[in-house]
């Protein structure tokens, strides 16, 4: 694929950076981001060659929500009309891989795919995220902010709700107490506090922010099983969904299963051999 808009894609290291790519609108999102998104989540799938995908911004933000212009042209109405409702359905691909338990019949609506890639994805959050920029995040495996990064909800400040499935993504975050200051608030977090209450996994010094989340994303896309991380990931997205027994159940499923692969049979050979893995995620 190629021709993106609104967005670049390149592979370097195994490792897939999707960059949103508006940076003098601090990359607010468009109907053709969202169709480019989808196209390049699809792209990173089918090549062996990506392991692990990261989504980051362009300049000093990473996405400052949904274009104001495309907001103000709203009208009543189904909403599913909307120009950036209606682009998520335009694009379709299978991404069901076959991999751990499916948990496509959990996740739709707009960007419900993601939690079907197969592959890591991790939000590499360098500047302001708000609003749907806030959602696409919420939707990755892993979030990593830059030290002066900044959060808000926005929508209740816009007369608008919890988008997108964000009141069941936030809660299960960081809790519904910090869930329902989070959205009716619609205040602005800094990259600290979104640290101690979950929203991120970790916070890198601005200056060094790229270099450490992609040092992140090559550790896994080298010394792991792509086969493991697809269905770790599963079981996780699954889970959510599971009572502790059926959870148990399908992970005694999937470790027989993982007996007979060739990533479990090159984990053992390189720790014994004590060389370098070599991992082919089959």
């Amino acid at each position: 694929m190629s021709g993106y808009e609104d967005l670049t894609y390149e592979v370097k290291d195994r490792v897939a950076l999707v960059t949103l790519n508006r940076p003098d609108k601090l990359n607010a999102w468009t109907a053709a981001m969202e169709k480019s998104l989808k196209r390049a989540m699809a792209e990173a799938v089918a090549d062996d060659e990506v392991r692990v995908i990261v989504i980051t911004g362009a300049g000093r933000g990473f996405c400052a929500g949904a274009d104001m212009n495309l907001l103000q042209s709203i009208k009543p109405g189904k909403w599913e009309d909307r120009e950036l409702a209606s682009a998520a359905r335009e694009e379709t691909f299978d991404f069901a891989s076959g991999l751990g338990p499916d948990v496509s019949p959990h996740y739709g609506g707009r960007f419900g795919y993601l939690m079907q890639v197969k592959k890591p994805i991790i939000a590499a959050i360098n500047g302001p995220a708000a609003g749907l920029g806030l959602v696409v995040a919420l939707y990755a495996d892993m979030r990593f902010a830059g030290s002066e990064a900044k959060f808000t909800t926005s929508f209740a400040s816009r007369g608008l709700i919890a988008e997108h499935g964000v009141s069941w993504l936030l809660p299960h975050l960081v809790g519904p107490a910090h869930a329902l200051d989070l959205l009716m608030s619609a205040r602005k977090v800094s990259a600290a506090e979104a640290a101690e209450m979950g929203l991120v996994n970790k916070t890198f010094p601005q200056e060094n922010f790229m270099a450490n989340v992609m040092d992140y994303a090559k550790m896994l896309a080298a010394t792991v099983s792509p086969r493991s991380m697809a269905v770790m990931k599963a079981q996780i997205w699954k889970a959510l969904f599971q009572n502790f027994n059926d959870a148990l159940e399908v992970g005694d499923s999937e470790m027989q299963k993982s007996f007979s692969s060739a990533d479990f049979k090159e984990g053992v050979a390189h720790f014994v051999e004590k060389r370098t893995a070599n991992f082919t995620g089959r």
